[in-house]
């Protein structure tokens, strides 16, 4: 029998680090499909054999291996993994998870104490459009809402930057889906500079003024409009769509040869895909920034469209769960007392 570590228990499909011997040293990295299991006892099937293992205790979230707990350069991120699964594993997984986190939406319903934020970003063809429709699929409709944040209306830069999101945040016992985010605020503004003057701020009054202190402040509002938010309900996933600038080159053509597709492609997306690297450069600071335990940033490779969607479902999957107070609540000892005669009542309709 064999010890393992392994990312992403939470679902069959398991990329596995083994340890053969006794002194725990690391022997290989291999891939996996969970066949059977018992306590922390699971048959794997491997490329080589089907075995049981033990599985050790020390890693057992694939929130983990995405997760954004220091500093890091997004050219080390991979925008692919090695081992992803074909698309008709990668389908049966997520239709297994979404059916899950539509379930446990109808419990934060009951329980209306806690709500989720979901934040999506990342650059043009990324998926996210795509992910959202997938992964909250099986949802009861009144229990997830999709922002979709564009170009500031007239209306909404009368008010703070924040303000447009904070109205839009999910009650409790609801997901909120922001595709495109309040980080918008510290990229797309950062990139063009000139999209600051609209907003009227006190002591900007050109472009000279919007310098780097400028810039942390704003992560600093946001880090506290976040802790805010948190520390009243609010679960907080930010996810960034990491996608290489080759795969997006190929998604803008696709768009461009299909006829079906031609009206997502905009002239514009060309000139935002020639300042890349300034992009880049400005998600990196932004998820650096802004991190935190209470709202973590989660950097999912966006290659592989499906891939992207089964882990960010196996995220919001594994972390609600560690939320052990979501329950249904109690019935009231009347109530419960008076269900015969409720269900009497109807039944004698029937005679």
């Amino acid at each position: 029998m064999g010890i393992l570590l392994c990312k992403g228990i939470a679902t069959s499909r398991l990329r596995l680090f083994f340890s053969m011997d006794d002194s725990g040293s690391p022997l290989c990295w291999s891939n996996g499909y969970i066949t059977g299991s018992k306590g922390c006892f699971f048959t794997i099937r491997l490329p080589f054999n089907e075995c049981i293992f033990y599985i050790h205790p020390m890693d057992k979230r694939k929130s983990d291996s995405y997760k954004v707990t220091g500093h890091i350069k997004l050219v080390d991120c991979p925008t692919r993994e090695d081992f992803e699964g074909s698309n008709k594993e990668l389908k049966k997984e997520l239709k297994g998870i979404r059916k899950d986190l539509g379930d446990l939406q109808d419990t934060m319903y009951a329980h209306a104490k806690y709500s989720v934020l979901v934040c999506l970003q990342g650059m043009d063809t990324a998926g996210k459009d795509s992910l959202i429709r997938e992964v909250f699929k099986d949802f009861n409709v009144r229990g997830v809402v999709v922002h979709s944040f564009k170009v500031p209306t007239e209306l909404e830069l009368k008010h703070d930057y924040l303000w447009r999101h904070y109205i839009a945040l999910p009650a409790r016992g609801k997901f909120g889906v922001f595709n495109r985010t309040h980080y918008e605020n510290v990229l797309v503004t950062r990139v063009h500079p000139e999209y600051i003057m609209a907003e009227n701020i006190p002591g900007i009054r050109s472009e000279a003024d919007i310098n780097q202190d400028f810039w942390e402040q704003r992560f600093r509002q946001i880090n506290d409009f976040e802790r805010h938010i948190a520390d009243n309900g609010t679960i907080i996933f930010k996810f960034f769509m990491h996608l290489s600038k080759e795969e997006q080159r190929q998604r803008l053509l696709r768009r461009l040869n299909l006829k079906r597709k031609n009206w997502k492609f905009s002239p514009g997306d060309l000139k935002e895909r020639r300042l890349w690297d300034d992009y880049q450069k400005c998600y990196e600071e932004a998820i650096n920034s802004t991190s935190k335990s209470h709202a973590p940033w989660y950097i999912i490779p966006a290659d592989n469209k499906k891939a992207a969607r089964v882990n960010v479902a196996s995220i919001l999957w594994e972390e609600l769960n560690r939320y052990t107070d979501i329950k249904e609540p109690e019935l009231g000892a009347n109530l419960v007392a008076d269900l015969d005669s409720y269900k009497e009542q109807l039944q004698k309709e029937a005679q």
